[in-house]
């Protein structure tokens, strides 16, 4: 629910957004795009990995690539001595102008 709110956010301010359910699938199609996206934006918590083993795979990819973490189960402490940090994180629930606000900052610098 939280995927499809974000992603209809994020529509509606004429972001293009590819949406993944998945993290396996989600990194193969990091892999393969051209270019990478401009943003990643993650989740925590996940069955088949978590979001900074996620990040962790990307910045393999392409260090510079941004990331959002975002979690309604931990706190920004679970990546302090992480080996790869998000850029931002954003704790849930949050209100849709902070999604867009954070996006949009993250995409500007």
């Amino acid at each position: 629910m939280l995927l499809e709110l974000a992603e209809s956010i994020l529509t509606a301010l004429n972001y293009e957004v590819q949406t993944f359910s998945n993290p396996e699938k989600a990194l193969a199609a990091y892999s393969a795009a051209q270019p990478p996206p401009d943003l990643i934006i993650t989740d925590f918590a996940m069955h088949e990995m978590d979001g900074l083993a996620l990040i962790r795979q990307c910045r393999r990819i392409h260090p510079k690539q941004k990331i959002l973490l975002v979690s309604g189960t931990v706190d920004e402490e679970v990546f302090y001595t992480a080996d790869a940090k998000p850029d931002v994180f954003l704790a849930k629930p949050y209100p849709p102008g902070k999604l867009a606000a954070i996006v949009q900052g993250v995409l500007t610098h």
